[in-house]
């Protein structure tokens, strides 16, 4: 046999190719379509999940947006009075379960602090309000006030009746007009007659005594005459330093 030319083996052998190509194509063509759709299917699922997921964190963003929005239109010491209250609703709830046991509250809650918090809690009272001295008459007249409102002990029943009496004319505004309408009762008088009368005498008790230093020298023959000389020596004490030294030493002219 003679071999046939370089280009008609050439095609001879493209066409076998092609003829190969075309039968393994059609032959696993359900297999593969099969392969193809369940890549398609795992996209899908995949894209899904991608698509809830940032549904979710644009859920979340909102609700934490919302949440920061509340917390700065709320006041700066919010955290200490939720804390706060809180705790007073611990405390009332302690004490009704202490109460229908026929316990004593206090009693039940010494037993439950340790001795190092009640020699700290003992220190923090200790520094709790303390008497700084005297600074101005502002500060002085701030303190005085707070004392006297912590002895204060409203009257809520009478508060009831004024309140049923009055309506809303009990809380004024300014359009209200308060002069010759509230007649105080005769207890609320005694009452303010003898605050006025107690402060009135401790004002009287009351000397603030000053250190007594006893390496001083003693240049004075009575209390008042003490009182003079601290104040001559307060003027004038620098200028008179050198005289007061001669006369001691004896070497005055």
């Amino acid at each position: 046999l003679r071999s046939l030319p370089a280009p008609l083996a050439e095609c001879g052998s493209l066409q076998s190719s092609e003829e190969e190509e075309e039968e393994e194509g059609a032959g696993p063509g359900p297999a593969a379509a099969a392969a193809a759709e369940q890549r398609r299917e795992e996209r899908l699922r995949r894209f899904r999940e991608l698509h809830m997921k940032r549904y979710e964190a644009c859920k979340l963003n909102s609700q934490e947006v919302v949440e920061e929005d509340k917390r700065l239109k709320l006041p700066p010491n919010w955290e200490a009075k939720k804390a706060r209250l809180e705790w007073e609703l611990r405390v009332q709830e302690k004490k009704k379960e202490c109460a229908a046991r026929g316990e004593d509250y206090e009693r039940v809650k010494l037993l439950e602090i340790s001795a190092e918090d009640a020699e700290r809690w003992e220190r923090k009272k200790k520094r709790k309000n303390p008497d700084l001295g005297f600074s101005d008459f502002a500060a002085a007249q701030l303190r005085q006030y707070q004392r006297l409102t912590r002895q204060i002990k409203p009257d809520l029943q009478q508060y009831e009746k004024l309140k049923e009496q009055y309506g809303e004319a009990l809380y004024p505004t300014s359009d209200s007009l308060l002069h010759g309408s509230h007649v105080p009762s005769k207890e609320g008088v005694d009452r303010m007659v003898a605050d006025l009368e107690k402060q009135i005498e401790k004002r009287e008790r009351y000397s603030r005594r000053r250190p007594y230093n006893d390496d001083a020298d003693i240049d004075y023959i009575n209390e008042r005459n003490a009182k003079f000389n601290q104040k001559a020596e307060r003027f004038y004490g620098k200028y008179t330093a050198e005289i007061k030294q001669n006369l001691e030493r004896g070497t005055a002219v």
